[in-house]
């Protein structure tokens, strides 16, 4: 199974950290072009690759973290997503402000999730900071707790077998309507709670 990451900002850039722990090669970019990249990879070590956009949007798991006025410019002119899964690791603000984004009734991964039709939208990764998220899950005699929730029940297993993999404790949180609205921020009560799983 390949990896890309869309974004190498604190969230997409934490990631790929941890599949280096793990030992789980990856392709990142981010809209400055892998030239920009190559002293992240070279932190990151040999299994991350600099590589373009649309080399990181043909993996089968596709991880995009991006500012969310950038998602629209990020996600576009991609090749069709034809069933392949991507994790949503964004949230609705507006940076530097941190100004909430108007999402009316809707989860922000449903309007995510628009942006990438075709594709099996799974939220994960984007309710710890990213410094937590980068460091060793295995925390006071546990796993640190990854939340995830999607439409699709298969592409939730394979998200949730890549948390296994990283080491974190994956809490399926059902539904993007329903588990998009916990974990999102703002207005979710999961963000930032640093929760650990014992045994």
């Amino acid at each position: 199974m390949t990896i890309g990451i869309i974004g190498s900002g604190a969230i997409g850039t934490a990631f790929a950290r941890t599949l280096a722990r793990a030992g789980i090669e990856a392709v990142i970019s981010n809209s400055r072009g892998s030239d920009s990249l190559q002293d992240l990879v070279r932190d990151l070590g040999p299994t991350i690759k600099a590589g373009t956009r649309e080399e990181a949007a043909q993996a089968d798991i596709v991880f995009v973290a991006v500012n969310w006025t950038k998602l629209p410019a990020a996600t576009a002119g991609l090749p069709d997503w034809k069933g392949r899964i991507v994790i949503d690791a964004n949230n609705a603000i507006e940076a530097p402000l941190f100004k909430p984004v108007e999402l009316g009734d809707r989860a922000s991964s449903e309007v995510f999730a628009d942006l990438v039709p075709g594709a099996r939208v799974v939220k994960a990764f984007n309710h710890l900071r990213a410094e937590l998220l980068a460091t060793d899950p295995r925390s006071d005699g546990g796993r640190r707790v990854l939340f995830y929730s999607g439409n699709d029940a298969v592409a939730k297993a394979e998200v949730a077998a890549l948390i296994e993999q990283l080491g974190f404790a994956g809490i399926d949180l059902g539904s993007l309507a329903t588990g998009g609205k916990l974990a999102q921020f703002p207005g979710g009560p999961l963000p930032n709670q640093n929760l650990v799983k014992i045994g």
